[in-house]
């Protein structure tokens, strides 16, 4: 039995390969490959007969064996700890619309802050010879910075600063952010605290930071409300509910100052209190962290952190590109930063 040509009905007792795209589209193979690994390579006129050609024979290209041929697998794996916060979906499309435009393909896992869970995504991925990973956090379990180190392959750790990196490193301290915030509204003359966090580890560093720096202000008695799993507004909710249960005490005057994790958690917060006829800020200040897309549009208006997720990824996905176009290994820190952002959720209170 005879091969079905390119374009021509039926099923092919073999699969269409890059020289049958090349055939059709009337050029060589080798410029048919350039294509694949460089389209800016070639003139566009050939760019659309080379896509019309495989179009029309449903070519896929065999990146398995180009990997072999090359030892480049142009896959890239960006493990996130969840993708329904706008902040770590910012910083994903950053990371894969630059990877895109240089070639790579990007691989999500989601590690729902967990670490085992973490280590279990990285055996899948390093089993795939990715060209490099980009990872969230550095708080990793320790087989799993001694494969990556043992496996030489590129990594970037996003959203943390460290001393100690497994390679390359890009983020903001969360420490000096729960400092920062605590000495912002010690400004603004609050002195009553609460606290209302999820056990994320990274939240809770910035919640640790804010009670040391209330501590050494001299203020101590802040309750605190933690919650597993990840922040939802229903959390936020309860956890001022429980605030008013608890009658700690009464939220009159002077107001309370209730410090959120997240934006999510603040919201349900402004939510709760709206519910209660509880006036913010008069009563109840709240501050979040993130300022996610919905900070600014909150009744009222939440004050919160402000970090760039995109500019996160963009710098991260930089960095992993010059790494693979360069043959010698340098490190980088990057810190981005964050800025405080002060909206009607707080006031001064003097």
């Amino acid at each position: 039995m005879t091969a079905k040509q390119p374009g021509s009905k039926g099923r092919s007792t073999r699969g269409i390969t890059l020289v049958d795209v090349a055939r059709l589209a009337g050029v060589a193979p080798m410029t048919v490959s350039r294509y694949l690994n460089a389209p800016d390579a070639v003139r566009e006129e050939t760019r659309l007969k080379i896509q019309q050609a495989i179009v029309q024979t449903g070519y896929v290209q065999n990146r398995l064996a180009s990997s072999l041929a090359s030892n480049r697998s142009r896959l890239v794996a960006v493990v996130l700890p969840m993708v329904t916060n706008p902040l770590f979906s910012d910083t994903f499309q950053a990371i894969n619309e630059r990877l895109m435009q240089a070639g790579y393909q990007v691989l999500l896992g989601v590690s729902g802050y967990q670490s085992e869970q973490e280590q279990h995504l990285l055996d899948v991925i390093l089993s795939r010879r990715p060209d490099g990973i980009i990872l969230t956090g550095t708080l990793h379990t320790q087989a799993s910075r001694a494969r990556l180190r043992a496996a030489a392959v590129p990594v970037v750790e996003t959203w943390d600063l460290t001393d100690d990196p497994i390679d390359m490193l890009v983020g903001f301290s969360h420490e000096r952010v729960g400092s920062e915030v605590a000495q912002r509204l010690l400004r603004l003359g609050y002195r009553r605290f609460a606290l209302l966090a999820v056990d994320d580890p990274r939240g809770l560093r910035r919640a640790q930071s804010l009670l040391d720096a209330l501590t050494q202000a001299g203020i101590g008695d802040v309750q605190q409300q933690i919650f597993a799993g990840l922040p939802t507004l229903e959390q936020g909710r309860r956890g001022l509910a429980a605030l008013l249960e608890n009658d700690w005490p009464t939220l009159q005057t002077p107001p309370l100052m209730m410090v959120c994790t997240s934006d999510t958690l603040a919201h349900g917060v402004l939510t709760e209190a709206a519910a209660r006829g509880l006036p913010v800020p008069e009563r109840l200040g709240v501050m979040g962290f993130g300022d996610m897309n919905f900070a600014s549009h909150t009744f009222p208006a939440l004050s919160t952190v402000r970090i760039d997720g995109a500019q996160l990824g963009a710098c991260a996905a930089d960095m992993l590109l010059r790494r693979l176009q360069q043959s010698e290994q340098v490190a980088e820190i990057v810190d981005i930063g964050f800025s405080l952002i002060e909206r009607q959720s707080t006031r001064a209170v003097f």
